[in-house]
């Protein structure tokens, strides 16, 4: 859905916000809004953390963005009056049956900040997700620890700073719902360690078995895979945050393996099998694009429910960073997310040595 007042939006300085159209290929003459929304992105992760650990090149990007069956995903790039990118709006619409979400993305240059840019995005973001009859936004956004008055959301675990962006999100009406806890495991740690981990988790683990590939999933894995994907959206904490539920088959496997792979990026899946009944029943998944040196990033984690009790969440994690040792040795380190209430995946990540270096804020808003 589209509105056609939305594709080019002046702002009282002069500049603009642009609705990107979406390239096949960066290498297109049409890539170049998509570029810049990508390289205006990386400025504001710069900045924002003090590293290059976050950046991404539009290669790796694009594919997230072609349209599918499974979300809408609207990208709209800001350009001062000379025509500089300065940051990217974004809202995405997923397309589960019946969903209420939307998902909102507003990234600004720091010294672009108080001008009302924000403001005006913002309105642009509430108008396109009640274009879509959505009642509910949500966002995320990092929160690097410092000085000052702090917030605290209902589920009274973590706490943030009432920096600048979160006075953005409590002055357009969210809340704060929850805090995701961003750690980052040093890669050339001691592999004695992990071993040691292992083979702890092996004894409590009796009955399973280690199994792992690298993407594409292979077709004997993808309906196993499938279902683990899906409770990864009803079986993770997420406070009081509006969550779809997710229904994964077969193609919906395929498609998430082509969004990473199409992007030039490895991704190892190392999951538990239950060896009586062939079931998978927890999986950990470590991803990293092809720039050298880059650092990896550890995406879903989940033991099934039936099968909790066993040390699984630790066997496939250990399992999974002692191979990627071998397979990204230039990776410096992993960085992973979790929920502040999640205490039984906190505790995994702490014993194998993962330490906080910041904090994420989930907000969100009723439209209604």
């Amino acid at each position: 859905m589209s509105d056609a007042t939305d594709e080019v939006i002046p702002l009282d300085d002069g500049g603009q916000l642009r609705r990107v159209i979406i390239p096949r290929s960066v290498a297109d003459a049409d890539a170049a809004d998509f570029i810049a929304t990508v390289e205006a992105r990386n400025t504001v992760s710069r900045e924002i953390t003090g590293t290059e650990d976050h950046t991404r090149t539009a290669a790796e990007l694009l594919p997230h963005y072609r349209p599918d069956a499974y979300e809408v995903r609207h990208l709209w790039l800001v350009q001062d009056a000379a025509g500089n990118a300065i940051g990217r709006v974004g809202v995405d619409i997923p397309l589960e049956t019946g969903s209420t979400v939307a998902y909102a993305q507003i990234e600004l240059v720091r010294d672009r900040w108080g001008r009302g840019i924000g403001t005006a995005a913002h309105a642009l973001v509430e108008r396109t997700a009640r274009a879509h009859g959505r009642t509910v936004l949500q966002s995320w956004a990092d929160h690097p620890d410092a000085p000052g008055e702090r917030i605290t959301p209902p589920t009274g675990y973590g706490s943030i700073p009432l920096d600048h962006a979160a006075r953005f999100y409590r002055r357009h009406g969210y809340t704060l719902e929850q805090i995701e806890r961003c750690s980052a495991y040093d890669l050339a740690a001691p592999r004695e360690h992990l071993t040691e981990l292992i083979s702890t988790a092996q004894t409590a683990a009796t009955g399973y078995r280690v199994v792992q590939w690298m993407l594409p999933t292979p077709p004997e894995r993808l309906d196993g895979y499938a279902w683990m994907k899906s409770r990864m959206s009803t079986d993770v904490p997420a406070a009081a945050l509006t969550v779809d539920e997710e229904r994964w088959d077969a193609a919906r496997v395929r498609r998430h393996d082509a969004l990473w792979v199409d992007g030039g990026h490895r991704v190892l899946v190392t999951a538990a099998e239950h060896i009586r009944t062939g079931e998978l029943c927890a999986f950990n998944e470590l991803v990293r694009g092809d720039t050298p040196g880059a650092v990896t990033f550890q995406e879903d984690t989940l033991v099934l429910e039936t099968h909790r009790g066993h040390r699984l969440g630790m066997l496939v994690k250990c399992a999974g960073l002692l191979r990627w040792r071998n397979i990204a040795a230039d990776s410096p380190r992993v960085i992973t997310y979790n929920a502040e209430e999640n205490r039984p995946m906190l505790d995994i990540n702490e014993a194998i040595g993962f330490a906080p270096i910041m904090y994420d804020g989930a907000w969100k808003k009723s439209l209604v």
